[in-house]
């Protein structure tokens, strides 16, 4: 398994595709296969994409601490450096949008373009997971049974419209099992998302960016996606009607598009 030194850290890293460099960075508890295959292979398709696992989980290195939002963005920093990226496209969701933010805030040269996926800024006006949701999930994970937790995730993540078709819970459950994500990790990675808050900053980055967020998100109300572009006038806001917390699984090859559009775009100014 390919895997990467980062201070001292081991990072696992997924890589395909040929074209311009493009880093996918994943949420709480996500790991490089959360992406899934359908939107992964779709921006193969035109970008040289890197999907990694972020410190402590899947694939990576173990934690022995807490750590913060601002420092998984130096993780993230490091990677660029040791893949020998000058400069890189960033997708960042849900928690990896947190990650994006203050990457894009530490290191503006790094960045092409930006996009922020169904994420948060902290700050006034964000509504973090609905209670209703947060139950569902801790009681999931509390109960000893894998899959009464990944059926919560599945719940909670996904919209009502794209649930109704019960064969999609197959890939997720698959998904969900396919690599390792400890729950002591996800528990520090909550932790950090709670210190998070970029609200007061978010108008300085001058990196050209993407924001999506459905209007069903079950776990970043999407709410938080009209606060992100409100605080980033110049940004593009895409909203996906009726889509859950997992934009890119629901409408895997409209979010590539909608990415590859926004890259060329950049490109161009």
């Amino acid at each position: 398994m390919p895997k990467i030194e980062v201070a001292g850290r081991e990072l696992h890293f997924e890589r395909g595709g040929s074209g311009e460099p493009l880093l996918l960075i994943q949420g709480m508890s996500g790991t490089h296969v959360s992406w899934g295959e359908p939107f992964k292979g779709a921006l193969e398709e035109g970008f040289d994409v890197v999907a990694f696992d972020n410190r402590g989980i899947g694939h990576s290195a173990p934690v022995d601490g807490p750590f913060t939002i601002a420092e998984m963005a130096t993780d993230t920093a490091g990677l660029l450096e040791a893949l020998g990226w000058e400069t890189a496209h960033v997708v960042g969701i849900s928690m990896g949008g947190m990650i994006a933010q203050e990457l894009a805030l530490a290191h503006p040269e790094r960045l092409r373009s930006l996009t922020l996926g169904c994420t948060y800024c902290g700050g006034p006006g964000s509504m973090l997971m609905p209670e209703e949701n947060l139950q569902k999930l801790v009681a999931g994970m509390q109960s000893g049974d894998r899959d009464m937790a990944i059926r919560a995730g599945y719940e909670v993540n996904l919209s009502p419209a794209f649930r109704a078709d019960e064969s999609t819970y197959a890939a997720f459950h698959e998904m969900a099992t396919s690599v390792p994500a400890a729950k002591a990790t996800i528990e520090l990675q909550a932790q950090a998302i709670f210190g998070h808050d970029t609200s007061g900053r978010l108008g300085e980055i001058a990196t050209p960016t993407l924001i999506v967020h459905g209007t069903e998100d079950g776990v970043l109300p999407f709410p938080n996606g009209e606060l992100i572009a409100s605080l980033m006038p110049p940004a593009r806001f895409e909203v996906l009607e009726g889509v859950g917390h997992m934009f890119w699984w629901e409408q895997p090859q409209r979010s590539a598009e909608l990415i590859r559009e926004h890259a060329l775009a950049a490109n161009r100014s």
